[in-house]
């Protein structure tokens, strides 16, 4: 399994993260990328990091193999607190070099805003690392159960979903591997002007759009094959039951965020 990337990957195992239902898991997320918002103090934030951090260890997966896959997303994190550093002016002044100050209320800021950008990237990515594909469909068409009513098409919509995290990997690794043909061929991605730069990129696209459209091709046939009409009428093998050990999860989150909400006053 390639760990460049995790977002979307699954990871057997029989954690008690693995066990929880998916619509709890789906539902402490959702209420988590809100209330990570509204932190204001470090006493807030150090609440939900190490909410963040019992979870991933309770996943039972290795860390190195987290961090190692969060490895994309650590430029955008760095960036984030650089450009607050440059444009953000408030507080005192704690470092001036070459007429460039930097203040102590930029620091404050780019950790914060940085900090909020790796909890929500380690959360969602532990519902996909802990959650087949299929549970996940499962969880989001039981969730939004009650706008079939409107007739709104849950299911399709739920499966889109479940098929658009599934292959966030697959096209990872389709890129990379093109990236290595072309450069094998003599193609430089990475250096020369910005303007042959991008050209060389259209080697990469092309092939890369015409892999993802064979994939979903044949993937639609597949489906097609197996008689998949919808979810009209369809039966599961496995029904979605909440069990003690989701309550008391989910009375372990409600205790979080009181803590939470007092630590912010």
């Amino acid at each position: 399994m390639s760990n460049s990337v995790i977002i979307g990957q699954y990871v057997p195992g029989h954690s008690p993260i693995h066990r929880l239902d998916p619509r709890m898991k789906i539902a402490i997320i959702f209420i988590f990328v809100i209330v990570i918002f509204l932190a204001n103090n470090w006493v807030s934030y150090s609440i939900l990091t190490a909410f963040a951090l019992l979870s991933t260890i309770s996943t039972r997966i290795a860390p190195s193999f987290i961090l190692k896959g969060l490895k994309p997303v650590w430029f955008l994190i760095i960036f984030t607190f650089i450009l607050h550093l440059v444009v953000t002016k408030e507080g005192d002044v704690l470092i001036s070099v070459l007429n460039f100050d930097i203040y102590s209320g930029a620091i404050w800021k780019g950790l914060e805003i940085s900090l909020r950008f790796f909890l929500l990237i380690l959360m969602t990515s532990l519902l996909t690392l802990t959650t087949t594909p299929i549970s996940i469909t499962d969880a989001i068409e039981s969730l939004f159960h009650p706008l079939n009513k409107i007739r709104f098409p849950v299911h399709e919509l739920a499966l889109m979903m479940s098929i658009s995290l599934r292959f966030i990997p697959t096209l990872m690794q389709e890129t990379d591997k093109i990236s290595k043909a072309q450069a094998s061929r003599g193609v430089d991605f990475r250096t020369g002007p910005i303007k042959e730069r991008i050209k060389a990129v259209v080697p990469l696209l092309v092939p890369l759009f015409v892999s993802a459209f064979k994939r979903a091709e044949e993937l639609a046939m597949a489906m097609e094959a197996r008689g998949y009409n919808g979810g009209e009428g369809r039966t599961k093998f496995r029904e979605l039951k909440l069990k003690k050990a989701d309550l008391f999860v989910l009375i372990f989150f409600i205790l979080v965020l009181i803590g939470f909400w007092i630590s912010r006053s």
